[in-house]
């Protein structure tokens, strides 16, 4: 028997080892410890501590200042230089990563992503659509090949979807979720992650999710190992009866919209329905939100989206990557989609006094540590395997290896929402576990000597 020494919130339960095959046999796997957040990386821990709401408030408010940010607004020399309109607001965040990477000494890739599009069903005539972004590439060349993102949306809209010259200040939909990318730029850029972490901003949300859809499927066409994308839309803490400034929710699709007929078949038989790449990104958000005191806790909301909305995350489901919404947690939809104005004493309009910027920093703090502990863990574990040739009641589970220092098998009740138990075994391919897997769901997440966590992956059946 072999007691081995582990990162932190691992089990040391006894394992037998057999050497050189990378296999890991359990003989009481009960034992296991109930699965632990994951130690806080002081590094990360500290870098969070420079979010700043004086920062998101002045991004917020600056956003605003340029009257309207609708798709269909102008975007002429003229108004970008008179500073009215999306052409404006497009240019200011460019300048802000600009100044962002010049702090940094250059460590920032400034890229947009432009193309024309319409006329559609909420673009009458074509028009340049440009989503902003920049790239802060990993610093381990192989590890720089895996991308996470964070973006929100920095088109707005009021009450005419077509009016592109009336105010739409669009303060918490979504200069909030701009804000948050910004803020994740500006603190994040200071340090250097093995992974490669994108700051992202896309404008056509409010006519249809064009930007965010034409940016999905250049990640997929050039064949990005885009791991994760943090959509935040709509965080503004809304200043109203009824809000929980405690908590944020996070939305998540069960079966994914990029699912084929055989792995539809296979959800349906297995059970699959809440282990989507996308809902193991959630549950990851919540194991964050314990590891790190960002002063918001993750909801993890078990659908798409809320009933007749949608946003920029589906995009990226759609071309198959994890993508996840962050939402406050009650919305006034006063302040959503309307023209500014005062009707029997009711407020319309989504204007900056509503924002909560505290709360917005405290939302920026969860992204921007879920953004480093994926940036800084290994990759997951890939072709993650059950074997299921026999009938017996040990459960043998396979992968190959990524560049880490051990893996973590993880289990829950079929009906649990997270995972509860969480076994070490070591730096093997194979290992087995005196557990029915007909009784639990599994998966196998990679870890490093630091304690660094990949996303877990759930297996698929081998026969």
């Amino acid at each position: 028997m072999l007691t081995r020494k582990i990162a932190p919130g691992f089990s040391t339960t006894p394992l037998m080892l057999v050497l050189g095959l990378g296999i890991a046999s359990f003989t009481n796997p009960l034992h296991a410890q109930e699965a632990a957040p994951a130690a806080a990386d002081a590094r990360i821990a500290a870098a969070l501590k420079e979010v700043s709401a004086a920062h998101v408030q002045a991004n917020i408010e600056k956003l605003v200042n340029f009257g309207t940010r609708l798709t269909l607004s102008a975007q002429d020399p003229a108004s970008i230089s008179a500073g009215r309109g999306i052409g404006a607001a497009r240019e200011w965040i460019r300048a802000e990563f600009e100044r962002y990477s010049k702090a940094c000494g250059g460590c920032l890739d400034l890229k947009t992503d432009a193309f024309t599009e319409g006329p559609a069903d909420r673009i009458p005539q074509p028009i340049q659509i440009t989503n902003v972004y920049a790239v802060l590439k990993g610093s381990d060349p192989e590890g720089a090949k895996r991308i996470v993102l964070v973006t929100g949306h920095y088109d707005s809209r009021n009450s005419d979807t077509f009016d592109a010259k009336g105010d739409a200040p669009g303060a918490n939909d979504d200069a909030s979720g701009t804000a948050v990318s910004l803020e994740c730029a500006r603190v994040l850029s200071k340090l250097k992650f093995p992974a490669t972490i994108i700051f992202l901003t896309v404008a056509g949300e409010e006519q249809g999710l064009n930007g965010s859809a034409h940016f999905a499927k250049m990640a997929k066409e050039q064949g990005w190992n885009l791991e994760a994308v943090l959509n935040n839309d709509i965080v503004g803490g809304n200043k109203d009866p009824g809000q929980d400034l405690g908590v944020v929710r996070i939305f998540s699709e069960g079966v994914p919209a990029a699912a084929d007929e055989k792995q539809l078949h296979r959800i349906r038989n297995l059970g699959g329905e809440s282990d989507s790449a996308s809902r193991e990104l959630a549950r990851y958000i919540a194991e964050v939100g314990r590891a790190y005191d960002s002063g918001v806790k993750p909801l993890l909301i078990f659908r798409l989206d809320r009933y007749l909305r949608g946003g920029d995350h589906y995009s990226f489901n759609e071309q198959g990557f994890a993508a996840v919404r962050f939402t406050e947690f009650r919305e006034n939809y006063n302040r959503q989609h309307q023209n500014v104005r005062s009707e029997n004493s009711v407020e319309y309009g989504d204007l900056p006094k509503f924002v909560d910027f505290d709360y917005v920093a405290r939302v920026a703090r969860l992204n921007a540590a879920t953004l480093a502990a994926l940036a800084s863990a290994p990759a997951p574990p890939a072709n993650v395997k059950i074997v299921t040739k026999d009938l017996e009641n040990d459960s043998t589970l396979k992968w190959q290896p990524s560049r880490a220092s051990g893996y973590q098998v993880v289990w829950r009740a079929t009906s649990a929402p997270d995972w509860e138990h969480a076994q070490d075994v070591g730096n093997v391919t194979q290992a087995t576990l005196k557990l029915s897997k007909d009784n639990v769901i599994f998966a196998v997440r990679a870890v490093d000597n630091e304690g660094h966590r990949s996303l877990p992956v759930v297996p698929v059946p081998e026969r």
